[in-house]
Protein backbone atom coordinates (compact mmCIF):
# COMPACT_ATOMS: atom_id res chain seq x y z
CA UNK A 1 0.00 0.00 0.00
CA UNK A 2 1.30 3.34 -0.71
CA UNK A 3 0.55 6.23 1.78
CA UNK A 4 2.87 8.95 0.46
CA UNK A 5 1.37 12.17 1.95
CA UNK A 6 1.32 14.54 -0.83
CA UNK A 7 2.77 18.17 -0.01
CA UNK A 8 0.12 21.23 -0.02
CA UNK A 9 2.53 23.15 -1.94
CA UNK A 10 3.19 20.23 -4.74
CA UNK A 11 1.64 20.21 -7.74
CA UNK A 12 -1.69 18.60 -8.31
CA UNK A 13 -1.58 15.64 -10.98
CA UNK A 14 -3.96 16.75 -13.00
CA UNK A 15 -4.64 12.82 -14.65
CA UNK A 16 -5.36 11.96 -11.14
CA UNK A 17 -8.79 11.25 -9.54
CA UNK A 18 -9.38 11.15 -6.20
CA UNK A 19 -11.68 8.81 -4.05
CA UNK A 20 -13.20 8.83 -0.52
CA UNK A 21 -14.41 5.23 -0.54
CA UNK A 22 -12.99 2.69 -2.56
CA UNK A 23 -15.93 0.07 -2.43
CA UNK A 24 -17.50 -2.21 -4.82
CA UNK A 25 -18.96 0.71 -7.23
CA UNK A 26 -16.34 3.06 -6.49
CA UNK A 27 -14.11 0.06 -8.11
CA UNK A 28 -15.40 -0.16 -11.17
CA UNK A 29 -16.10 3.46 -11.55
CA UNK A 30 -12.36 3.18 -11.15
CA UNK A 31 -11.47 1.08 -13.75
CA UNK A 32 -13.26 2.76 -16.40
CA UNK A 33 -11.81 5.68 -15.34
CA UNK A 34 -8.10 4.48 -15.59
CA UNK A 35 -8.81 3.03 -19.19
CA UNK A 36 -9.73 6.41 -20.26
CA UNK A 37 -5.93 7.42 -18.76
CA UNK A 38 -6.73 8.53 -15.36
CA UNK A 39 -5.15 7.47 -12.37
CA UNK A 40 -6.73 6.77 -9.51
CA UNK A 41 -5.61 8.02 -5.79
CA UNK A 42 -8.17 6.74 -3.08
CA UNK A 43 -8.68 6.67 0.75
CA UNK A 44 -10.06 3.78 2.22
CA UNK A 45 -10.65 3.73 6.03
CA UNK A 46 -9.37 -0.19 6.03
CA UNK A 47 -6.46 0.04 4.28
CA UNK A 48 -6.93 -2.06 1.63
CA UNK A 49 -8.66 -2.38 -1.78
CA UNK A 50 -8.55 -5.67 -4.21
CA UNK A 51 -7.68 -2.48 -6.92
CA UNK A 52 -3.71 -3.34 -7.13
CA UNK A 53 -3.74 -0.34 -9.50
CA UNK A 54 -4.97 2.11 -7.09
CA UNK A 55 -2.51 4.37 -4.91
CA UNK A 56 -4.07 4.24 -1.63
CA UNK A 57 -3.43 7.63 0.92
CA UNK A 58 -3.66 7.46 4.71
CA UNK A 59 -6.50 10.08 4.83
CA UNK A 60 -9.20 11.90 3.17
CA UNK A 61 -7.44 15.13 3.46
CA UNK A 62 -4.42 13.42 1.15
CA UNK A 63 -6.35 12.56 -1.36
CA UNK A 64 -7.63 16.28 -1.80
CA UNK A 65 -4.49 17.62 -1.68
CA UNK A 66 -3.16 14.88 -4.74
CA UNK A 67 -6.06 15.47 -7.13
CA UNK A 68 -7.99 18.34 -8.32
CA UNK A 69 -11.08 16.14 -8.87
CA UNK A 70 -12.81 13.69 -5.70
CA UNK A 71 -15.16 11.50 -5.90
CA UNK A 72 -16.85 10.41 -2.34
CA UNK A 73 -18.20 7.02 -2.56
CA UNK A 74 -19.47 6.77 0.67
CA UNK A 75 -22.66 4.08 2.51
CA UNK A 76 -24.18 7.20 4.53
CA UNK A 77 -24.80 10.27 6.24
CA UNK A 78 -21.90 9.71 9.07
CA UNK A 79 -19.28 8.33 6.65
CA UNK A 80 -19.78 11.65 4.79
CA UNK A 81 -19.29 13.75 7.64
CA UNK A 82 -16.25 11.60 8.80
CA UNK A 83 -14.49 12.15 5.47
CA UNK A 84 -15.34 15.60 4.63
CA UNK A 85 -14.93 17.99 7.76
CA UNK A 86 -11.97 18.21 10.12
CA UNK A 87 -8.21 18.54 9.78
CA UNK A 88 -8.46 15.31 8.00
CA UNK A 89 -10.98 15.76 5.76
CA UNK A 90 -11.26 15.82 2.17
CA UNK A 91 -11.91 19.53 2.43
CA UNK A 92 -9.04 20.51 4.23
CA UNK A 93 -6.98 19.15 1.37
CA UNK A 94 -8.45 20.21 -1.76
CA UNK A 95 -7.62 23.75 -2.85
CA UNK A 96 -9.55 26.39 -3.71
CA UNK A 97 -11.08 25.77 -7.34
CA UNK A 98 -11.17 21.49 -6.62
CA UNK A 99 -13.87 19.67 -7.63
CA UNK A 100 -15.98 17.18 -5.30
CA UNK A 101 -18.42 15.14 -6.37
CA UNK A 102 -20.53 13.50 -4.23
CA UNK A 103 -22.03 10.26 -5.52
CA UNK A 104 -23.12 9.05 -2.27
CA UNK A 105 -26.55 8.34 -1.74
CA UNK A 106 -27.35 10.46 1.51
CA UNK A 107 -30.43 13.01 3.31
CA UNK A 108 -31.18 16.19 1.58
CA UNK A 109 -29.96 17.76 4.81
CA UNK A 110 -26.17 15.97 4.79
CA UNK A 111 -26.01 16.97 1.15
CA UNK A 112 -26.84 21.06 1.91
CA UNK A 113 -24.34 20.79 4.27
CA UNK A 114 -21.60 19.46 2.37
CA UNK A 115 -22.17 22.36 -0.33
CA UNK A 116 -22.36 24.73 1.94
CA UNK A 117 -18.75 23.88 3.72
CA UNK A 118 -17.42 23.46 0.14
CA UNK A 119 -18.01 27.12 -0.71
CA UNK A 120 -16.47 28.41 2.41
CA UNK A 121 -13.57 26.64 1.17
CA UNK A 122 -13.85 27.94 -2.35
CA UNK A 123 -14.60 24.34 -3.92
CA UNK A 124 -17.28 23.31 -5.77
CA UNK A 125 -19.44 19.92 -4.91
CA UNK A 126 -21.99 18.66 -6.94
CA UNK A 127 -24.14 16.11 -5.78
CA UNK A 128 -24.20 13.01 -8.34
CA UNK A 129 -25.82 9.92 -6.73
CA UNK A 130 -25.84 7.30 -9.59
CA UNK A 131 -28.98 4.64 -11.20
CA UNK A 132 -27.47 1.14 -11.27
CA UNK A 133 -25.59 -1.93 -9.49
CA UNK A 134 -22.27 -3.29 -9.88
CA UNK A 135 -23.61 -4.87 -12.97
CA UNK A 136 -24.04 -1.09 -14.90
CA UNK A 137 -21.35 -0.42 -13.04
CA UNK A 138 -18.94 -3.06 -14.60
CA UNK A 139 -20.41 -2.09 -17.86
CA UNK A 140 -19.94 2.04 -17.46
CA UNK A 141 -23.70 2.37 -17.91
CA UNK A 142 -24.77 3.91 -14.86
CA UNK A 143 -27.12 7.07 -14.65
CA UNK A 144 -25.72 9.85 -12.94
CA UNK A 145 -28.16 12.29 -11.41
CA UNK A 146 -26.49 15.49 -11.14
CA UNK A 147 -27.46 18.65 -8.66
CA UNK A 148 -25.79 21.77 -9.47
CA UNK A 149 -25.13 24.51 -12.18
CA UNK A 150 -24.89 23.48 -15.80
CA UNK A 151 -21.28 25.13 -16.10
CA UNK A 152 -20.20 22.93 -12.83
CA UNK A 153 -22.07 20.00 -14.42
CA UNK A 154 -19.99 20.63 -18.43
CA UNK A 155 -16.79 20.64 -15.70
CA UNK A 156 -17.61 17.07 -14.34
CA UNK A 157 -19.13 15.75 -17.43
CA UNK A 158 -15.82 14.34 -19.24
CA UNK A 159 -15.11 12.49 -15.81
CA UNK A 160 -18.59 11.10 -15.38
CA UNK A 161 -19.16 10.15 -19.13
CA UNK A 162 -16.27 7.33 -18.06
CA UNK A 163 -18.59 5.54 -16.32
CA UNK A 164 -22.24 6.28 -17.25
CA UNK A 165 -24.27 5.42 -20.29
CA UNK A 166 -26.23 8.51 -19.39
CA UNK A 167 -26.09 11.95 -17.00
CA UNK A 168 -29.28 13.50 -16.42
CA UNK A 169 -28.89 17.17 -14.82
CA UNK A 170 -31.67 16.87 -12.28
CA UNK A 171 -31.40 20.71 -11.17
CA UNK A 172 -29.65 23.00 -9.21
CA UNK A 173 -27.26 21.35 -6.08
CA UNK A 174 -29.86 18.53 -3.91
CA UNK A 175 -31.96 17.80 -6.76
CA UNK A 176 -29.50 14.89 -7.47
CA UNK A 177 -29.98 13.32 -4.25
CA UNK A 178 -33.43 14.19 -4.02
CA UNK A 179 -34.40 12.33 -7.53
CA UNK A 180 -32.44 9.59 -6.20
CA UNK A 181 -34.14 8.94 -3.53
CA UNK A 182 -37.66 9.15 -5.38
CA UNK A 183 -35.57 6.37 -7.44
CA UNK A 184 -34.67 3.79 -4.77
CA UNK A 185 -38.29 4.34 -2.90
CA UNK A 186 -39.83 3.36 -6.34
CA UNK A 187 -37.41 0.32 -6.89
CA UNK A 188 -37.52 -0.65 -2.96
CA UNK A 189 -41.18 -0.15 -2.54
CA UNK A 190 -42.14 -2.27 -5.77
CA UNK A 191 -39.92 -5.25 -4.68
CA UNK A 192 -41.65 -5.51 -1.80
CA UNK A 193 -45.15 -5.50 -3.48
CA UNK A 194 -43.72 -8.41 -5.94
CA UNK A 195 -42.12 -9.89 -2.46
CA UNK A 196 -45.71 -9.75 -1.19
CA UNK A 197 -47.14 -11.36 -4.31
CA UNK A 198 -45.31 -14.16 -4.49
CA UNK A 199 -45.81 -14.53 -0.27
CA UNK A 200 -49.86 -14.68 -1.64
CA UNK A 201 -49.08 -17.19 -4.46
CA UNK A 202 -46.87 -19.59 -2.70
CA UNK A 203 -49.34 -19.84 0.71
CA UNK A 204 -52.11 -20.31 -2.16
CA UNK A 205 -50.28 -23.26 -3.27
CA UNK A 206 -48.61 -22.49 -6.46
CA UNK A 207 -45.58 -24.07 -7.86
CA UNK A 208 -43.01 -22.18 -6.58
CA UNK A 209 -40.92 -22.03 -9.87
CA UNK A 210 -44.16 -21.84 -12.21
CA UNK A 211 -44.65 -18.50 -10.04
CA UNK A 212 -41.18 -17.46 -10.45
CA UNK A 213 -41.00 -18.24 -14.14
CA UNK A 214 -44.45 -16.43 -14.60
CA UNK A 215 -43.86 -13.37 -13.27
CA UNK A 216 -40.42 -13.26 -14.70
CA UNK A 217 -42.23 -12.79 -18.48
CA UNK A 218 -44.95 -10.84 -17.87
CA UNK A 219 -44.60 -6.87 -19.07
CA UNK A 220 -45.62 -5.74 -15.77
CA UNK A 221 -42.65 -6.52 -13.90
CA UNK A 222 -39.45 -3.96 -14.74
CA UNK A 223 -36.19 -5.79 -15.93
CA UNK A 224 -34.45 -5.21 -12.96
CA UNK A 225 -36.90 -6.60 -10.90
CA UNK A 226 -37.27 -9.32 -12.88
CA UNK A 227 -33.45 -9.93 -12.23
CA UNK A 228 -33.98 -9.77 -9.08
CA UNK A 229 -37.05 -12.31 -9.10
CA UNK A 230 -34.32 -14.55 -11.32
CA UNK A 231 -31.75 -14.08 -8.13
CA UNK A 232 -34.54 -15.34 -5.53
CA UNK A 233 -35.81 -18.24 -7.72
CA UNK A 234 -32.12 -19.10 -7.88
CA UNK A 235 -31.83 -18.80 -3.47
CA UNK A 236 -28.91 -16.36 -5.06
CA UNK A 237 -28.57 -13.08 -2.66
CA UNK A 238 -24.91 -12.38 -4.19
CA UNK A 239 -24.71 -8.88 -2.59
CA UNK A 240 -25.46 -6.36 -5.96
CA UNK A 241 -27.28 -4.09 -3.71
CA UNK A 242 -27.02 -5.14 0.00
CA UNK A 243 -30.43 -5.04 2.21
CA UNK A 244 -28.36 -2.52 4.50
CA UNK A 245 -28.14 -0.07 1.72
CA UNK A 246 -31.48 -0.06 0.29
CA UNK A 247 -33.12 -0.26 4.38
CA UNK A 248 -30.96 3.23 4.88
CA UNK A 249 -32.44 4.66 1.96
CA UNK A 250 -35.69 3.94 2.12
CA UNK A 251 -35.46 5.28 5.78
CA UNK A 252 -33.98 8.88 3.81
CA UNK A 253 -37.12 8.96 1.92
CA UNK A 254 -39.62 8.67 4.47
CA UNK A 255 -37.76 10.94 6.33
CA UNK A 256 -37.56 13.55 3.97
CA UNK A 257 -41.11 12.77 2.78
CA UNK A 258 -42.06 13.27 6.17
CA UNK A 259 -40.02 16.92 6.08
CA UNK A 260 -41.78 18.43 3.31
CA UNK A 261 -45.50 16.79 4.08
CA UNK A 262 -45.51 13.76 1.03
CA UNK A 263 -48.31 11.63 1.47
CA UNK A 264 -46.32 7.86 1.27
CA UNK A 265 -47.70 4.67 3.07
CA UNK A 266 -46.87 2.41 0.74
CA UNK A 267 -43.08 3.70 0.62
CA UNK A 268 -43.63 3.51 4.95
CA UNK A 269 -44.81 -0.36 5.09
CA UNK A 270 -41.51 -1.03 2.31
CA UNK A 271 -39.43 0.85 4.29
CA UNK A 272 -40.75 -1.52 7.48
CA UNK A 273 -40.57 -4.52 5.13
CA UNK A 274 -36.52 -3.48 4.29
CA UNK A 275 -35.76 -2.91 7.64
CA UNK A 276 -37.07 -6.44 9.12
CA UNK A 277 -35.16 -8.20 6.28
CA UNK A 278 -32.19 -5.85 7.11
CA UNK A 279 -31.66 -7.71 10.38
CA UNK A 280 -31.00 -11.31 9.02
CA UNK A 281 -29.65 -10.05 5.48
CA UNK A 282 -27.65 -6.75 6.21
CA UNK A 283 -25.11 -7.64 3.83
CA UNK A 284 -27.28 -9.78 1.22
CA UNK A 285 -28.55 -8.24 -1.93
CA UNK A 286 -31.86 -6.67 -1.05
CA UNK A 287 -34.04 -9.01 -2.85
CA UNK A 288 -33.44 -11.00 -0.16
CA UNK A 289 -36.74 -9.93 1.08
CA UNK A 290 -38.01 -12.75 -1.01
CA UNK A 291 -36.34 -15.59 0.97
CA UNK A 292 -37.67 -14.08 4.00
CA UNK A 293 -40.89 -13.74 3.16
CA UNK A 294 -40.50 -17.47 1.83
CA UNK A 295 -39.35 -18.79 5.07
CA UNK A 296 -42.20 -16.76 6.66
CA UNK A 297 -44.60 -18.77 4.25
CA UNK A 298 -42.65 -22.31 5.07
CA UNK A 299 -42.98 -21.90 9.34
CA UNK A 300 -46.38 -20.61 8.76
CA UNK A 301 -46.98 -24.27 7.03
CA UNK A 302 -45.33 -26.33 9.51
CA UNK A 303 -47.06 -24.51 12.73
CA UNK A 304 -50.71 -25.27 10.73
CA UNK A 305 -49.26 -28.95 10.30
CA UNK A 306 -48.38 -29.50 14.04
CA UNK A 307 -51.77 -27.95 15.42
Amino acid sequence: MNTTHTSETSPVDTSAVGFIGYGAMARRMGAHLRAKGHRIVAYVPSGRTSDTAATLLPTPRAVGEAAEIVIICVPNDEALASSSYGDEGVLSGLRSGGLLINTSTVSPEATQTLVAAGARHGITVLDAPMSGSTPEAEKGELVMLVGGSVEDLQRARPVLACFSKSIVHAGPVGAGTRIKLVINGIMGATLDIIAEGVSYGLCAGLDRDVLYDTLQQVAVISPHHKRKLNAAQNHDFSPQFPTRLMSKDMNLLTNAGTTVGAFMPGMAVAAQALALSNRRHADEDYSALFGALEHSVVQTRETTKET
